[in-house]
Formats: structure tokens, sequence, C-alpha cells
């Protein structure tokens, strides 16, 4: 009986010389049907097109062989799959804490916290911390939930409804945008801004006399206002 004794199977096809069958099914180059061939017309056939001999479908009997370069087409693979890794959305939860009794500034500070996060499509736990005699009114904090989801809803929905959870309340805000879709629609403006920018610079932007040296623009203050 055929048994395992570990080591790793490799996922790479075989091609070339390490193909070992009488004959394959071939097909070329362009992908047009070549039809089965001995496996020595096929290596043939491979040194005439100055390409490798590649098995792309090794259970098929005979076995399906193409004529392709290996060198690249391995390089666009793994350049696709780069560029999938890149293009994909992990949605992460962020946490916003407020009081019960919240003032008016800080609640709409809070809340553009939470808007940003829905707008890049990442989930937002709220947690409503309850201290001394607070603890005895829990319906401050519920109400406060629900004016907070009420505020948002164009941009997220009640994922998880709020509950107690010791001496605070929790309630999860999920984006209605899906992760991809945000991070597209900033990628978009972004590439519209930088466009519009070009434009200005290259076509409205009026030219300096020559006579006068060009000015410097003043540098912008500093904003340190904190949020």
């Amino acid at each position: 009986m055929w048994c395992y004794r570990g080591g790793s199977i490799s996922a790479e096809p075989r091609i070339n010389d390490r193909i070992r069958v009488p004959e394959v099914r071939l097909v070329g180059p362009s992908g047009e049907q070549v039809g089965i061939v001995p496996l020595a017309k096929a290596l043939e056939l491979a040194q005439e097109y100055d390409l490798d001999l590649v098995e792309v479908a090794a259970t098929a009997r005979p076995p399906v062989c193409k004529l392709m370069d290996y060198g690249k087409f391995k390089y666009e693979s793994a350049m696709k799959a780069r560029e999938a890794r890149k293009n994909q959305a992990h949605t992460v939860i962020k946490e916003m804490k407020l009081r019960p009794k919240i003032d008016p500034h800080d609640y709409d500070t809070k809340k553009g916290h939470v808007v940003r996060f829905l707008k890049q499509g990442d989930k937002v736990k709220i947690t409503i911390m309850f201290r001394g005699r607070e603890q005895s009114r829990p319906e401050l904090g519920f109400r406060l939930l629900q004016r907070l989801a009420s505020d948002v809803e164009e941009l997220g929905f009640i994922e998880s409804n709020p509950k107690q959870d010791g001496r605070n309340m929790i309630m999860v805000l999920g984006p209605h945008k899906k992760k991809t879709e945000a991070m597209a629609e900033a990628r978009e403006a972004q590439a519209a801004r930088k466009a519009e920018r070009q434009g200005i610079t290259s076509d409205e932007a009026p030219e300096a006399p020559a006579e006068e040296a060009p000015v410097a623009e003043a540098e912008a203050p500093t904003d340190t206002t904190e949020a």
C-alpha cells in the first residue's frame, strides 16, 4: 500500500524534459489546438518556437501541454497575485468611547470620527462608559447610542444592538459600503484631485511677468487645534 512519508508537494507544473508521458494533447502559443502528438514532437516544436512545453492539465488523458514562455508566465502570475493582495480589503473595527452626559461639542467631534470610519468602510464599536451613580441610569447610554445611530444612518447601520457589559454599554455600527468600495472611491477621489492640481498648474496658472521675480508663497499657519 502506498504511504506518504512527508515532504512538500510541489505546486509547480512539469515543464520540458520533466514531462514523462509518451504523448500529450498540445496547445499552441496562441491557444490553438494542435492535437495529440508524441512527446518528442511537442518538445521539438517548443525548441522551434523558442518556448517551453508546460503541462497545464496533468490529470487529463493524455495530459494537456501548452507552448509558452514559462518565465514570463510566472512573472505575470506573481504580479497579478501581488496586485490582488494589495487590493484585498480587511474590515477594521474602530472604537469610540463616550460618556452618558457628553457635552454637545464633544458629541459632534466624536460623531465626526464615527462618520469618517464608516466612510472608510470600517465597523465602529461605540462604548458608553458609566461612572458612579451613572450606572443606575442605563437609559441615558441607550438613548445616546440610539441618537448616534440615527445621526449616521446614511452611512451605517446597527450591527449589534446596545447591550450592557459591566460598567459599559456597547453597540457596533457596520458600514453600508464595503471596504473595497470605500477604497476604490478614495483612490478615484485622490486621482481626481491630482488631475485637478496638474490641470491648474499646467493650463490655468498665470505666467509671472518677465521683468519681475516670482513671489514666493507665504507658508500657511499650522493648525494646532485638537479635535
